[in-house]
């Protein structure tokens, strides 16, 4: 412990540490660089292992450029290229923190072929990777696969119920492996969030009493000692000293996913930094259009915006108005003599919009239509098209990444293809970042009101770990 720091160094994967965790972002916005600099700065560095960059010997990015010429020929080439891709991050890290720190792989279960994508990194860089943190889902085989390749394993959790099913089903055969739990807030953290049905989005609860009560479970379970990590909404330490040393919470550990955005490691675009430091209270959105069906948190913008008034223009639709509740106005599209019945007030709102441009009526899965551009549809149908099968389940593309490759339901046009959207904003390419998909947890305005960064002041690593460690 340094005279500056309001922290003790905890221990964390076979190693005395800072207990702070770089949170893992997926699809190339932690890699190898920011997580090395991340453990030689003494705290755990994580690599996303989510279709990471390959980058070659001489230290290039190689690009994925699909040849398959079907989803499941893609899906195949997507996974042998995230195993090469987290392997080359890995090493990189691993030269990067000069034996200092710990290094951390970062995979989300629901990702297209998570097990594999797993086991072979850790076969393929064993010993670079000190532990592997998962979530989005619930990864019953995460203990299995890290024991087997003599890793600590981290599990994502939003709740204590979420851990004891977990515990239960077969993490207690695998308890020497297990590192810490991962408790991340389902309203502050940014990007994927395990928000459960009878949690409302709108109503977010009080951290404490909802890690009070794992460590509660914990402690039944012989696991009073293991680190809980306090993920989402941490930004100050300062604001949590009634954690830190606290007898009842025991151990604690704390991530940071968006501060290490603004850094000059973070492998980020610099216009997407420069919008960070413009981020206004309020400005991020906890929503439900990812493909995945989890809740997420990302930047409002005009991405976003777009995918909320998408779904604003949707009515329910009949094909038999003998069989339908009030829905007996016919309303014709596309081919002759083809259309839907609506009711008589949902046939003028949806004529309305057709006027205002708005004349592709798309089906979801829900028995409606959304109404968008032609030139939006085409859009919808190319990206669900040139499905790469990059989530176990994709509601968007209904991508399935077993069996008959295909979920059985009909693809949904009010969501989007976020394997495009994240490698366009994390590579600089296609649209603007404020026409992307921008994750982000909610205190990401506070970047704008720090004095940290006043004048649009973008620290090292190093400077952002020795500045947080003073709790500030």
């Amino acid at each position: 412990m340094t005279a500056a720091s309001i922290v003790d160094p905890m221990f964390i994967s076979g190693a005395s540490v800072w207990p702070l965790v770089e949170g893992g972002k997926g699809v190339a916005a932690s890699n190898g660089t920011s997580a090395g600099a991340w453990a030689a700065a003494g705290g755990v560095g994580t690599i996303s292992g989510v279709n990471a960059d390959l980058i070659d010997d001489n230290g290039e990015y190689v690009p994925l450029v699909y040849k398959g010429r079907d989803r499941k020929a893609r899906h195949e080439e997507l996974v042998e290229y995230s195993t090469k891709g987290a392997i080359s991050q890995a090493r990189i890290a691993h030269e990067l923190r000069g034996g200092e720190g710990r290094i951390h792989l970062n995979v989300l279960w629901e990702m297209g072929g998570c097990e594999r994508v797993l086991t072979g990194v850790l076969e393929g860089a064993k010993g670079l990777i000190h532990g592997v943190t998962c979530g989005a889902g619930m990864p019953y085989r995460l203990a299995e696969i890290c024991s087997r390749h003599e890793v600590h394993y981290y599990p994502i959790i939003s709740s204590a119920r979420a851990f004891r099913a977990l515990w239960k089903r077969t993490y207690h055969k695998f308890g020497d492996w297990l590192g810490a739990v991962v408790y991340e807030d389902p309203w502050r953290a940014g990007g994927h969030n395990g928000l459960s049905n009878a949690e409302s989005p709108d109503q977010p609860e009080n951290p404490f009493p909802r890690v009070l009560e794992l460590r509660k479970m914990m402690r039944e379970m012989g696991l009073d000692q293991i680190p809980i990590v306090m993920a989402g909404g941490v930004w100050h330490l300062k604001e949590w000293m009634n954690w830190i040393g606290n007898k009842d919470l025991g151990p604690i550990a704390f991530q940071f996913g968006t501060r290490p955005l603004l850094t000059q490691e973070s492998p980020i675009p610099q216009a997407w930094k420069e919008r960070l430091l413009d981020v206004t209270p309020g400005a991020v959105a906890l929503h439900q259009f990812s493909p995945t069906g989890f809740y997420s948190s990302a930047v409002r913008n005009s991405f976003l915006d777009e995918l909320y008034e998408r779904s604003e223009r949707q009515v329910a639709y009949s094909d038999d108005p003998s069989e339908a509740d009030g829905q007996t106005m016919f309303l014709p599209y596309g081919r002759s003599n083809h259309g839907v019945y609506l009711t008589p007030a949902d046939h003028a709102r949806a004529t309305a919009w057709m006027v205002e441009g708005y004349s592709q009526p798309m089906r979801t899965p829900d028995g409606t239509l959304i109404f968008v551009a032609p030139d939006r549809a085409r859009q919808i149908r190319r990206d669900q098209a040139d499905c790469m099968g990059c989530l176990s389940h994709c509601r968007f593309s209904a991508w399935k990444d077993r069996d008959n490759y295909a979920t059985g339901h009909q693809p949904d046009p009010r969501s989007f293809c976020i394997q495009k959207t994240l490698q366009d904003i994390a590579h600089g390419r296609g649209d603007p970042v404020d026409n992307q998909l921008m994750f982000s947890g909610h205190n990401a305005y506070r970047f704008g009101q720090d004095p940290f960064y006043k004048g649009g002041f973008i620290p090292t690593v190093k400077q952002l770990v020795q500045r947080i460690l003073t709790g500030e």
